[in-house]
């Protein structure tokens, strides 16, 4: 009976010290045979851009500038895609951002850069140049990936202007999240509810500034919750209109966008009131 159990004893020393391992300098032992359960990927969000730029010009700035991306998709055909950032650090892509009441976003997400020439705000409703539709499907593909393999929810699959709506316009109108959102990737408003809500509102008029601002932070967007429709208001509805109304980027309340916003869920893709 002693030498059974001197060999259990044996065995699970053997076992724990297969799960140690020594300090560089081999100060101390760390030992790796226990693991809390209070704890989660450091990766909650994937954040879209556009270059505004050649893929030469792209590289060249993300490469040597302080200006980072874990991932950049070309326009290539079919398209490439450099991993500049190992996922396992921190890149420099968004800057100061907020999502949900969260600031910080560059240590809490992965960014992806794509090639595409920008967009300018216009006032004739011209959503920019389009996406290669092998582009598209190659952002899809990634994204899909990153998001499976760190449980990211679709709310947290946002563009440049979701999280920084009063600096920042990409990846544009012209991105098409509605596509990408039919995919499985990323989030969006019930399409028929959306209607019924339109008609509601075109028969009692739209809602005050109070109304817009609660609706938009609770999606995720940082707006200031003055009651006033002022200038910062007009910007994050107008980077609402980029990802859920893109074909009327104009940040001026309607109906439509109105409607669309009711119709879009707090988490997930069911519908939320």
């Amino acid at each position: 009976m002693r030498i059974a159990q001197r060999f259990v004893t044996l065995l699970a020393i053997l076992i724990l010290a297969g799960c140690a391992s020594q300090s560089p300098e081999g100060r101390y032992t760390i030992i790796d045979s226990m693991k809390s359960k209070g704890q989660n990927s450091r990766i909650d969000m994937i954040v879209l851009h556009y270059t505004a730029g050649s893929k030469t010009s792209s590289l060249a700035v993300l490469t040597n500038k302080d200006v980072g991306a874990h991932y950049l998709v070309t326009d290539d055909n079919p398209p490439l895609v450099y991993r500049l950032v190992n996922e396992s650090m921190s890149a420099w892509h968004a800057g100061e951002s907020s999502w949900y009441g969260r600031t910080y976003i560059n240590p809490r997400s992965i960014g992806i850069e794509i090639v595409h020439p920008g967009w300018e705000r216009n006032v004739n409703g011209t959503m920019g140049a389009p996406y290669p539709i092998s582009q598209i499907h190659t952002v899809t593909a990634l994204t899909r990936d990153l998001a499976k393999r760190y449980d990211i929810k679709p709310e947290n699959i946002v563009g440049h202007s979701d999280v920084a709506p009063l600096r920042k316009q990409d990846p544009g109108p012209s991105f098409p999240w509605k596509e990408l959102a039919h995919d499985g990737v990323g989030r969006w408003f019930d399409e028929n509810a959306a209607a019924k809500y339109e008609v509601e509102f075109s028969k009692k008029g739209l809602p005050d500034a109070k109304w817009w601002q609660a609706q938009l932070k609770r999606v995720g967007y940082s707006v200031p919750e003055t009651g006033v429709l002022d200038a910062n208001t007009r910007h994050v509805i107008s980077a609402f209109q980029m990802h859920y109304r893109p074909e009327w980027v104009s940040g001026k309340p309607d109906v439509q966008t109105a409607a669309r916003l009711l119709a879009l869920p707090t988490t997930g893709t069911g519908l939320t009131r």
